[in-house]
């Protein structure tokens, strides 16, 4: 298992625990630290990724994928709702997947600005986070008007909006009105 994860061959990897050779030299020590933190960090891109391709191909199977990982559902729903809006050619590796949830309910072009300044400027995803929150306030429209809609839907689909409105930040009606205006091909400079 340890090759397979990329992990030096004298390293002994398994479910409980890391086997380390007596008289590990430092850099080999330190080598290994960041080999771990490539795999953990890229564990949670993969478990969206595989959640994703379980839902497209396997409907009834997602739950069943979600009961062999041990985490929570809302965990693995939010890996899954991140990788599926934020495109494998968008992610930049330098940020967690915290960052790319912080832009995962923008628009591409969103998505890839704040990206670059948080990759650029070294953000924490806090900071993405405040500073995407901050551009957003604006001065309202004169005299917008508005309308009500009721839409009828299941429980379980008003959680999983519900969750991802909580990912992006954002009050739920904002998060449905700005992805039904992505859903229909117009997107605004304003949340």
């Amino acid at each position: 298992m340890a090759n397979r994860l990329g992990l030096e061959p004298s390293i002994r990897a398994g479910r409980i625990g890391l086997s380390l050779p007596a008289g590990l030299p430092f850099d080999a020590w330190e080598r290994i630290g960041d080999q771990l933190r490539v795999i953990g960090d890229s564990s949670a891109w993969w478990l969206g990724d595989w959640l994703v391709y379980g839902e497209e191909s396997f409907p009834d199977r997602y739950r069943l994928a979600i009961s062999q990982t041990n985490l929570a559902y809302k965990t693995l729903r939010n890996y899954a709702w991140v990788a599926r809006n934020v495109p494998m050619s968008r992610r930049r590796d330098t940020l967690s997947l915290q960052h790319h949830a912080q832009v995962a309910a923008l628009s591409g072009d969103e998505q890839e600005r704040w990206l670059a300044r948080a990759e650029e400027e070294g953000w924490p995803q806090s900071r993405l986070r405040k500073e995407i929150q901050a551009s957003r306030v604006r001065t309202p429209d004169p005299q917008p008007i508005k309308v009500a809609v009721t839409v009828h839907i299941s429980f379980e689909r008003e959680q999983r909006w519900k969750a991802a409105a909580e990912v992006a930040s954002v009050p739920l009606p904002e998060w449905i009105a700005h992805t039904l205006d992505q859903a229909a091909g117009h997107v605004d400079d304003e949340w």
